[in-house]
């Protein structure tokens, strides 16, 4: 691709941060150029966060008819899985899996309950309750 022909559609990325891009000059070597988007990129990247955004939707949904815990929600809202909330944690994988059911987290003692908050940068009240703080 030719430096002048670097891409630069404006995306709700490109406000905050360019791509390195490799085009080449008017001589033919190689150099670096920054870019402020990409369309096809755009779509992808809007397709996937319309994706995340069903997905805690639908995790909110399962909390609020009593089929999951609030760590379903919070999982999903932090793009994490049991695999990397078990990391954070320290809780074996199957302990997550089991405090995902809200009859086992409603008896969680509020020290085991205090780690996952910490990990989801929220208070116990607010894991309890779903609460979200917006910023």
């Amino acid at each position: 691709m030719k430096k002048e022909d670097v891409p630069q559609d404006l995306s709700s990325l490109g406000k905050i941060t360019k791509e390195v891009c490799y085009a080449t000059d008017k001589s033919g070597k190689y150099t670096t150029e920054l870019s402020k988007g990409w369309d096809v990129k755009i779509t992808a990247l809007d397709a996937a966060w319309d994706e995340i955004a069903d997905r805690v939707e639908q995790a909110k949904q399962k909390v609020l008819n009593g089929e999951a815990s609030p760590l379903l929600y919070f999982m999903e809202k932090s793009l994490m899985d049991i695999s990397i909330l078990a990391d954070y944690t320290g809780f074996w994988k199957w302990q997550i899996k089991r405090h995902l059911k809200p009859e086992v987290f409603k008896t969680l003692s509020d020290k085991k309950l205090q780690r996952y908050a910490e990990v989801f940068n929220i208070s116990v009240p607010d894991l309890k309750s779903m609460k979200v703080n917006e910023a």
